[in-house]
């Protein structure tokens, strides 16, 4: 009776044997195939006594008597003395076929019990630098295990399994490589043992990370089993089924597979309950995320309520929760107008407001996500405009454009910037909180495109009269604009841009006065004569009969 070295042997020999064949290539693939499945399986057994287990022994035997067998046939095409090649063909088929039922009988009989931990020999873990072949046996060893193993071998290979999948990317496309272990992840996904289930989900987690093996996964039908672990499973296996499924949706061609399997129900379940953990509503609400491209999914989240489900999480006190809510509304609402009256008429405009306040204990990241999601949701519409001014969200953003940190004051000079461009209503309500004083500062600021913002922002609302007269009463501010158009550091850029505020200001009877008034007028004429963009405009505008006739010698030679 042969031991189980022997058949090792036996096998190891006919792979190497079989690598030389020129014909039938494709067949002999096959065959080796299922050899080394045999052999990684065989090598996980050695030190299992075949005495004390007939059935195995048995098995070992009608192993090595197939190989024998093939043997037969993989001499006689090296030596090309086969009758036929449709028969010689048959006789390949036979023989793929006997090999792939030896795997099966072998995975049949250790499932049973016969292979316990006591009996198997464990395979270390390969160096740092080990070459492939032996990380390749390492993964086959535990493909083994997770195939033939009992319970707690099969738990054991997956926790190893992940510990080098998440160390070492090498052992990622080695996994993939070696025949049917993401078959068996994905089988395992289904196990009803939750320690199973839950160790195969955080593996599958890290595999869905790669983009170049998100494929593989989906040609194993990876999607119906991660759906049914975030329908029934542990609370861990869930969370690693959700982070696989907010990878594998950023292809929104995968986006039906998840509709199709139930998977809308299951996420906006997930979202609702308040059982549910951080680290698994938010992936949730990233998949929901990814969904809403496709327009019947999104439609059928609408009907399912999936609007005022992220609205309640936008108002959570979690921090990751609230801005993977927002980002949802955000998506979700931002080409759509009659979803962005539904997240208004269910009372999101307020919650994002309520993030966004200044005496909320929201932190700086949930308060820009807050803003950028009121500016895509309410900007283009007056009806939301009028809406947030009754939520007091203009006094908001007055106070972060004076006491913001850089970040959020950077978004609020960009808002104060979009807004400045709306209605006649909006600019005399930015002009009556305050808003002009503050910009006057942002127009000396460092960067050219926040000197741009802000003087464009400001230029704008002394358009409108009330503003105007409003801006001017203070007479620091005109004659701060003055004194940065004097000051010969200022670059032309800056120079158009205080040019055509003060030009904005001539509109006014006492704006004209006090910058004629103001000492400054001298340099304003220098600078028509250097021909500045709009500055001869200016000067038209500031000329009086006192001293036109001055300046007609200007404009006529």
């Amino acid at each position: 009776m042969c031991s189980l070295r022997q058949a090792i042997e036996v096998i190891s020999s006919l792979i190497s044997y079989s690598h030389p064949i020129k014909v039938f290539s494709v067949k002999w693939q096959l065959i080796r195939n299922k050899l080394e499945e045999l052999c990684s399986s065989l090598t996980a057994l050695e030190n299992c006594d075949s005495i004390q287990n007939p059935i195995l022994s048995g098995m070992i035997s009608a192993i090595v008597a197939s190989a024998s067998d093939c043997y037969d046939l993989a001499r006689r095409c090296v030596d090309l003395s086969y009758n036929g090649k449709l028969l010689m063909q048959s006789d390949l088929d036979v023989m793929v076929a006997k090999f792939e039922r030896h795997v099966k009988n072998l995975f049949g009989i250790c499932t049973t019990g016969i292979l316990t931990q006591g009996f198997a020999i464990v395979v270390s873990r390969p160096g740092v630098n080990a070459c492939k072949d032996d990380m390749r046996f390492y993964i086959r060893d535990l493909l083994t295990r997770m195939k033939i193993g009992d319970l707690e071998m099969k738990r054991q290979a997956l926790l190893n399994l992940y510990d080098v999948v998440v160390e070492d990317d090498k052992y990622v496309k080695i996994l993939v490589e070696v025949g049917d272990i993401v078959n068996i992840l994905v089988s395992l996904l289904d196990s009803v043992e939750l320690e199973i289930q839950q160790e195969a989900a955080k593996v599958v987690s890290v595999i869905s990370g790669f983009d170049s093996y998100k494929s593989v996964l989906i040609g194993a039908g990876i999607i119906g089993p991660l759906i049914r672990v975030l329908e029934s499973g542990s609370e861990i296996s869930k969370e690693g089924a959700a982070r696989s499924l907010q990878k594998l949706t950023e292809n929104s061609e995968n986006a039906w597979s998840v509709s199709a399997y139930g998977g809308v129900t299951a996420l906006l379940k997930i979202c609702t309950s308040v059982d549910s953990r951080t680290a698994l509503v938010c992936p949730a609400c990233g998949i929901l995320r990814n969904l809403v491209g496709v327009d019947e999914i999104k439609s059928f989240m609408i009907e399912e309520g999936a609007v005022p489900a992220l609205i309640k999480l936008a108002r959570s006190k979690d921090e990751a929760v609230q801005l993977s809510s927002i980002e949802f509304l955000q998506n979700i609402a931002s080409v759509d107008d009659s979803v962005r009256q539904l997240v208004a008429r269910e009372g999101g405009i307020r919650a994002l407001v309520r993030v966004f306040d200044p005496k909320s204990a929201c932190s700086s990241e949930s308060r820009e996500m807050a803003l950028r999601a009121i500016e895509n949701l309410c900007f283009s519409s007056t009806v939301y405009i009028i809406m947030l001014m009754n939520y007091g969200f203009m006094d908001q953003l007055l106070f972060f454009l004076r006491n913001g940190d850089v970040s959020v004051q950077e978004l609020a000079l960009k808002a104060v910037f979009r807004l400045c461009g709306k209605s006649e209503e909006t600019k005399k309500a930015m002009g009556d909180a305050g808003f002009m004083s503050e910009l006057v500062k942002f127009v000396d600021a460092k960067s050219f495109e926040v000197r741009e913002m802000a003087a464009v922002a400001l230029s704008s609302l002394v358009s409108v009269p009330k503003n105007r007269k409003r801006f001017v009463q203070d007479d620091r501010n005109v004659g701060f604009l003055l004194q940065l158009l004097d000051q010969e550091e200022a670059n032309s850029g800056s120079k158009k841009l205080l040019i055509s505020i003060l030009l904005s200001l001539t509109s006014c009877n006492s704006g004209r006065k006090k910058i004629a008034s103001s000492g400054y007028l001298k340099n304003i004429e220098k600078l028509a004569e250097a021909e500045v963009s709009d500055a001869k405009r200016l000067v038209r505008k500031l000329s009086t009969n006192r001293f036109r006739s001055i300046l007609n010698v200007i404009w006529h030679s």
